[in-house]
């Protein structure tokens, strides 16, 4: 394998068709990746996304048991082999932090999304990891609302498990032009609402200048009244996810984008903080 870095989530730097290794700003050293969506198809369009080939669709069939012999044996790599050394870890970073379930596209869409919960929970076990180390799934949310995802949340739940909900924008204007669909911001309350109820679920939004401009004031309110409704309807956020580009978009949108100043991510935090969220911020 090649030096890890920051800068490259490469979802085949391993070798492996669904686990990959990456270092991750926010969880502060290695993230064990599991990619649901090896075909780069999802059923969302980010402008800002670093998928190669990015086409609409869902996850293929999931090989269960490739997934299992797959996380078995990378995670036996990390714990007994030389795989930080091989990979120039740095010394403070050479730990597992989290496996998180990410990838190419949107993973509670998988057929398999219960039985894959349950194959992470039963090799975490073998290494006696659950309570060591955190278990996050990064979505969209559009499947939440589903039955199998909604199961496989309460398990993740039991995991110790906790969910990113990613929430770019509170209008429908600005989630058609970040994300690409037509999405109204109360079935997005409602989802975030309903993903709560099972999971701790934190809210995670990329910020970003796009056209040399940052994000409108219109759109700031906006978001600020989205979060504030929420804590008067009663959903229990663990908090919100702050967060600028770190890596090029592959998208035809790409030129457009830019990285905010972090003072500019700060001050928003501070603003978000002020209703009483915490927040975690990386510029």
């Amino acid at each position: 394998m090649a030096r890890l870095s920051s800068t490259d989530h490469s979802r085949d730097s391993a070798g492996l068709r669904y686990v990959y290794p990456v270092l991750s700003r926010r969880s502060g050293g290695l993230s064990v990746g599991i990619n649901l969506n090896p075909n780069n198809a999802c059923n969302w369009r980010c402008i800002y996304c670093q998928v190669p080939d990015l086409s609409r669709g869902s996850a293929p069939p999931v090989d269960l048991a490739r997934l299992a012999s797959e996380l078995e044996g990378f995670l036996a790599g990390v714990l007994t082999g030389d795989f930080f050394e091989r990979c120039e870890v740095p010394a403070e970073q050479r730990h597992i932090r989290d496996i998180a379930i990410s990838g190419n596209g949107e993973p509670t869409h998988a057929a398999e999304f219960e039985q894959v919960i349950d194959i992470i929970a039963e090799v975490a076990g073998r290494f006696d990891l659950p309570g060591r180390i955190g278990f996050v799934l990064i979505t969209n949310g559009s499947g939440v609302e589903r039955m199998p995802a909604r199961r496989g949340l309460e398990r993740w739940a039991a995991l110790g498990g906790e969910v990113w909900f990613k929430l770019d924008s509170a209008t429908e204007e600005g989630i058609f032009r970040i994300n690409s669909v037509h999405l109204k911001p109360a079935a997005v309350g409602r989802r975030v609402e309903a993903c709560a109820k099972l999971c701790p679920t934190w809210v995670q939004t990329c910020m970003f200048d796009l056209d040399r401009l940052p994000p409108p004031v219109s759109e700031r309110i906006a978001y600020l009244d989205f979060l504030s409704g929420l804590l008067r309807g009663g959903v229990a956020l663990r908090g919100v996810m702050l967060y600028g580009l770190a890596r090029p978009s592959l998208q035809a949108e790409s030129p457009r984008l830019g990285r905010l100043p972090p003072e500019a991510l700060e001050a928003f935090a501070a603003e978000i903080r002020e209703l009483g969220l915490a927040v975690k911020c990386s510029p």
